[in-house]
């Protein structure tokens, strides 16, 4: 079995064409729509390839279990879910911009 524990690891998976084909199975089977807005009854959806211009990426293909963990379950489609790059940050905790919590409610002076 193959282990993804470090950087060059992963990376070297995720540019595999097995993870590629797989992804795209996963995009289809979700309907190029973000599954974690879905179950927020939000819709987001993927960009529209444009001639001549960068399509933007909208959608990941997120491992509801980490193949640093679960290497076994890298490669198999139930353990895949397409999600928006907000709920994708959100999911491992990547969240930037929101404001901390104040650490005391008390006055300043």
């Amino acid at each position: 079995m193959t282990e993804y524990k470090s950087e060059e690891q992963k990376r070297t998976f995720y540019k595999s064409g097995a993870w590629n084909k797989l992804r795209k199975q996963a995009l289809v089977r979700d309907n190029h729509e973000c599954q974690q807005c879905k179950r927020e009854g939000k819709v987001h959806v993927d960009s529209i390839k444009i001639q001549g211009e960068r399509k933007s990426v909208e959608l990941n293909v997120h491992h509801k279990y980490g193949i640093e963990h679960y290497p076994q379950l890298a490669l198999v489609l139930d353990n895949l879910e397409t999600v928006c790059l907000n709920c994708h940050n959100k999911l491992h905790n990547r969240v930037f911009g929101e404001q901390k919590k104040k650490r005391w409610d008390d006055e300043m002076w």
